[in-house]
């Protein structure tokens, strides 16, 4: 019996349209093209972040396709109407095929199909004749029996004096039809069952809404929370060390929905350990699940792949975050102000700030975005810490480096753990918001000195752009604090051209120092941002360069430019000194270290102007407070579909490796005993088949013809 693709047939009384829809959706070919569309759409939604908010899609594939996104609802795949109809037709279609093919398998299972005529065994490819010495009846009684030690169903049905010997074997091959069908509409029937559907339909029915404000969960009002009875969901929960929470976030398209749960998610301690270099190796979090409905409190340990269980529902560990750290920060003013001052907050919490004083004061929000104790940076050289040797050519070695292993990469990596840092925003009067990356300490990038770094950024889609400020003798950045705000002291700028002007010049000849003076006067000027005109940069060694091309022809800015250059760290090196005299500080020497910092403090006083804050906050302590992120699923159709994958697994394999064989062999009677033919049907035409039919022959009718 072979399986067919065409649909069921109604009554010849049914409308003809209603025929050929019945026909279409119950047909293999229609469940095929389903198959193929959902697999599409799996793609699709495994490359396309799912449920990400609007801005991530805008910034990342711009508002057309952003817009296109969620019109289709490529940003929910698994959740979308379109996805969950399919879904649904699938199920129909397949559903109608087992029930077309079902009863015809049970009833080809059952038969031996030992009526079939002499003659047509003639038709088979597989057959073969011999004359038997027996009677038929003892003929048919040995070949039974071989038939049946052999592993073969056997049947033996008498006509006359003749006998028929009818024989099955590998009817597990039509099981596996229909395990494997029956497995395609187990795992669809899980995942509807696991996915939004249940949820929808509660928000159809029962009147339930997306809530899309914020605010405290507490003060979400009911229509936007679903029952602790609620028979499937998967959302995500975050408990603070010290805290319990029992109510979970469901992510939707237009919001979010609050599930209740039957117990309460207390967090004792959250672990985290880390390799050598930094890196984390183990997430685990220490929780007590209080229990709502005896009081129960049930320690447990949750690690990432070791979810604990309660009342049905599974508690994964899903990541972690900050639980309300408490930072103080430290002003750095950038502007040479040198007016500090020290800030205190929480972790997603903010200060107000005001600059200047009645209508004109300039006011700002400093939110306290994210605190990382731990980051772990990549310090190698980019260039592999040398200069390439265009004249070698090294094919072996070049391959090496490409082939092997995926974790061989032709640079190597210097992982290092750089220390705290912080992260936070500053946001105007008018709702726009700057982000802000600082670390704590000093990093080491190979420079002379180490420096610290002072990252934003104007938007997330973005990456930071890091200010580089070097750190003093003492590790710290009042050294060049004080440089900056000494450049912004019109009276030490002239101090320190003075000095420079004297040390630099020959005192018999004051005509050169007057020009120095007025030279090195007009480039400090220019790098502090003292002259600068409207439209123009404020500062740095922008606005000197801006300044060659407008009064230094072309051919003699290069020369010009190196001798500006120099004059221009000869003063600042003075200003150095002077500052650190007025603060009651020993001289720099003047040595490799000393050389390092002005040649870095120079570069970072010219990028200043281009800081877009006047200061920047410092990490100066924190008390952190650590959170787990727990993934709480209720998920009834889980079972289903590990049912349903192992029929998959065993239909394929029973359809795949199972050939179904019929064998008859007829003995009537002959001249000298009896007369045998023999045919062997099977379902695929293999040269595993031809062996076995020449085994059988050889054993049931001998070499004799």
């Amino acid at each position: 019996m072979n399986t067919t693709t065409a649909g069921p047939r109604p009554g010849n009384d049914a409308p003809h349209t209603l025929r050929g829809v019945v026909e279409l959706v119950s047909s293999m070919r229609f469940a095929i093209a389903l198959l193929t569309v959902i697999c599409i759409a799996s793609v699709i939604g495994t490359v396309l972040k799912q449920q990400e908010p609007v801005t991530n899609y805008v910034n990342q594939f711009g508002p057309f396709w952003a817009e296109l996104f969620m019109a289709i609802r490529l940003n929910t795949v698994y959740s979308a109407w379109w996805f969950l109809l399919i879904l649904a037709f699938l199920v129909v279609s397949t559903s109608l095929c087992i029930a077309r093919n079902t009863p015809k398998i049970l009833a080809d299972l059952k038969s031996y199909k030992e009526n079939i005529r002499e003659n047509s065994l003639l038709a088979f490819h597989h057959r073969a004749e011999a004359q038997l010495a027996g009677s038929p009846a003892d003929e048919a009684q040995r070949v039974g029996q071989a038939l049946a030690q052999g592993g073969w169903k056997v049947r033996l049905q008498q006509r006359g004096e003749a006998w028929m010997v009818a024989a099955k074997a590998g009817g597990v091959n039509k099981v596996g039809y229909l395990a494997a069908h029956s497995a395609i509409v187990l795992v669809c029937l899980g995942g509807l069952l696991d996915g939004d559907l249940i949820v929808r339909a509660q928000m159809w029915l029962g009147g339930k809404e997306v809530y899309a404000g914020g605010g405290m969960i507490s003060e979400v009002p009911a229509q936007h929370r679903l029952s602790a009875s609620n028979p499937t969901f998967r959302g995500n929960l975050l408990v603070a060390e010290g805290t319990q929470s029992s109510t979970a976030i469901l992510n939707q398209s237009g919001g979010i929905v609050l599930q209740e749960l039957p117990f309460a998610i207390e967090l004792k301690k959250f672990i985290v350990e880390y390799y050598s270099t930094g890196m984390p190796k183990l997430f685990a979090s220490e929780i007590v699940i209080h229990d709502r409905e005896t009081g129960e409190k049930v320690p447990a340990r949750v690690e990432v792949n070791h979810p604990a269980r309660h009342r049905g529902i599974e508690i994964y560990q899903s990541s972690f975050d900050d639980g309300g750290s408490s930072v103080k920060l430290k002003a750095v003013p950038l502007d040479g102000s040198g007016k500090t001052f020290e800030v205190e907050g929480t972790i997603g919490g903010s200060t107000a700030l005001t600059r200047g004083q009645g209508s004109g004061a300039d006011r700002m929000s400093l939110e306290y975005t994210g605190l990382r104790v731990i980051n772990v940076e990549n310090i190698a050289d980019a260039n592999g810490g040398g200069a390439v040797d265009p004249r070698k050519v090294d094919l072996r070695s070049s391959l090496d480096e490409r082939l092997g292993a995926a974790n061989k990469t032709t640079t190597r990596k210097n992982l290092r753990n750089v220390g705290p840092s912080i992260t936070y925003k500053l946001r105007d009067a008018a709702g726009q918001a700057r982000e802000f990356h600082n670390y704590m300490l000093p990093v080491d990038l190979g420079e002379g000195v180490p420096l610290f770094l002072m990252g934003m950024r104007d938007t997330p889609a973005e990456s930071f752009r890091y200010l580089r400020v070097p750190a003093d003798e003492n590790g710290a950045m009042d050294g060049f604090l004080r440089l900056r705000a000494a450049l912004s002291d019109t009276a030490l700028r002239e101090q320190a051209v003075r000095n420079y002007a004297r040390q630099a010049t020959d005192p018999a000849r004051p005509e050169l120092a007057q020009q120095l003076t007025a030279s090195t006067s007009r480039a400090l000027a220019l790098f502090a941002g003292a002259d600068a005109a409207p439209g123009k940069p404020a500062g740095g060694l922008q606005a000197v360069s801006d300044f060659l091309e407008a009064n230094v022809p072309e051919g003699e800015r290069a020369r010009a430019g190196e001798v500006l250059v120099r004059i221009l760290n000869g003063a600042l090196f003075e200003l150095v000194q002077l500052s650190r005299e007025r603060a009651g500080l020993q001289p720099l020497p003047r040595d490799d270290r000393t050389q390092a910092f002005m040649s870095l403090a120079v570069l970072a006083l010219s990028d200043v102007h281009a800081y877009p804050a006047p200061m920047a906050f410092a990490l100066q302590d924190f008390k952190q407070v650590q959170a787990s992120v727990f993934q709480v699923t209720r998920s009834p159709g889980r079972l289903i579909v590990y049912v349903g994958c192992a029929l998959l697994i065993l239909g394929i394999f029973a359809m795949l490796y199972v050939r179904e064989r019929r064998l008859w062999v007829w003995l009537s009677p002959g001249a000298q005993g009896s007369q045998a033919r023999m045919a062997l049907s099977t379902n695929r035409k293999l040269m595993d088949v031809d062996r076995e039919f020449q085994r059988l022959k050889d054993r049931l009718l001998g070499d004799k013809r």
